[in-house]
């Protein structure tokens, strides 16, 4: 694959100063070099080390990707919300996981994007997972269709500038119509799967930002947003308030009606494409589950 900038710099400026400045990593840049990339100037072959001036066409050329052979391909569907040559954004179905375990092996949601891109002939097979849910989560997932694609976003997400909104059900009512969850999580002693609030405040910073859409019956519909992402953060910060989600076992919550899971869903995504130089704003309808039983506990009204 090519990707082209046509340069405007200030002052003359080394290549690779400026390809790290478009989110080309060290590491990327090394297997330009090293792996069967190339870097062209105004279409001649250069070295890293040269120097750019404002109206040059710089092109990289990146090296191809190998994609590995234990990943098991799943010809099973996928629902795709947006793509374009940089980017996959896929609705995951609740009781799927995200990427290949011992557990689940042959056909998550990594599985399947694995043999749609086969499909459709895609000169690269690597599945570049951006964002991960837990299995019983359904909504938005983003793939990068390459490294370059991968590192850009990668960074996004360590800077806090992927917006990920999901629609969650929780036990109860909140007192408050809009707060922000400002609690440590880590790993619970002894398990391998629950996390929890530690009583020290010790821990990971994590923060939770909810708006209530609608009392229920029983539960509380709300918006919320992740401005950390720790693994079960919504689900661990909302047990911690007492406030359960809805179906989730694991954390305190029960099981009702049509929500036999976790009632928590990815329903909208927001990032930035560099290649493209424009926000991307994916949304995901809900899943039958919860639209089911919010029109059930609506019903009870």
């Amino acid at each position: 694959m090519k990707i082209s900038w046509r340069v405007e710099v200030e002052s003359p400026e080394k290549i690779r100063t400026f390809l790290y400045q478009k989110g080309v990593s060290r590491t990327l840049l090394k297997d330009i070099k090293f792996h069967g990339g190339n870097i062209d100037l105004n279409r001649n072959s250069v070295r890293a080390s040269e120097e750019v001036v404002t109206g040059d066409e710089l092109t990289i050329t990146l090296p191809p990707e190998i994609a590995n052979d234990n990943v098991a391909v799943s010809n099973e569907p996928i629902e795709i919300c947006y793509e374009d040559e940089h980017f996959l954004v896929v609705n995951k179905p609740a009781y799927m996981a995200t990427v290949p375990s011992r557990v689940y092996s042959n056909d998550t949601l990594v599985n399947r994007v694995k043999g749609y891109y086969q499909r459709q002939g895609y000169e690269s097979q690597v599945t570049h997972v951006v964002t991960r849910l837990d299995r019983d989560t359904s909504g938005l997932v983003i793939f990068a269709k390459h490294h370059f694609a991968h590192s850009v976003l990668d960074r996004e997400l360590k800077e806090h500038k992927i917006k990920k909104l999901y629609t969650a059900v929780v036990m109860g009512h909140l007192q408050q119509k809009h707060g922000l969850i400002d609690l440590p999580i880590v790993r619970e002693p002894g398990s391998f799967i629950r996390r929890e609030v530690p009583a020290d405040s010790k821990g990971r910073r994590s923060i939770t930002e909810y708006w209530v859409i609608k009392s229920l019956r029983d539960a509380t519909l709300l918006r919320v947003q992740l401005h950390t992402g720790r693994t079960h953060q919504i689900r661990v910060h909302f047990s911690t308030l007492d406030h359960p989600l809805v179906g989730d076992v694991l954390y305190g919550g029960s099981c009702s009606g049509y929500m036999q899971r976790q009632a928590l869903h990815c329903s909208s995504i927001s990032f930035f494409n560099p290649f493209k130089d424009q926000q991307i704003e994916v949304m995901a309808p809900l899943p039958k589950d919860m639209a089911a039983y919010l029109e059930q506990e609506s019903r009870k009204l």
